[in-house]
Formats: structure tokens, sequence, C-alpha cells
């Protein structure tokens, strides 16, 4: 499990990059259904990834 936003970014970034490669080999067939759900993983990870306010609060 990851113990900060840095750690948990560099997972989220894991999952993005492996979802990319997925669709790459998806688009090379006819898997429309496999690229609409690999889309709608990568909606989840990136709200995940860029959410505000990040999960550390900064103290001034």
């Amino acid at each position: 499990m990851p113990n900060n936003e840095k750690e948990l970014n560099c997972y989220l970034l894991d999952q993005l990059e492996l979802i990319e490669r997925l669709e790459i080999v998806a688009k090379n067939g006819d898997n429309d259904e496999v690229l609409k759900q690999l889309m709608l993983e990568k909606k989840f990870v990136e709200r995940k990834l860029y959410q505000k306010p990040p999960l550390a609060n900064e103290q001034p």
C-alpha cells in the first residue's frame, strides 16, 4: 500500500501506462468493447491521479 502521495502517483502512473499499452494492442483488431472498457478504466485512474485538492494537506 502506498505510504504517501508520491508513491500513490507512481502507482497510478504505472496503471495508466499499462492501460495505454493494452489500448495499442486492442486497436489492432475489432475490440470495440475492450477499448470502451479501457477508456473507462483510464478515466477512473486519471480522476484519482489528478484530484484536487491533493491527498496530502500542505500546511503553510
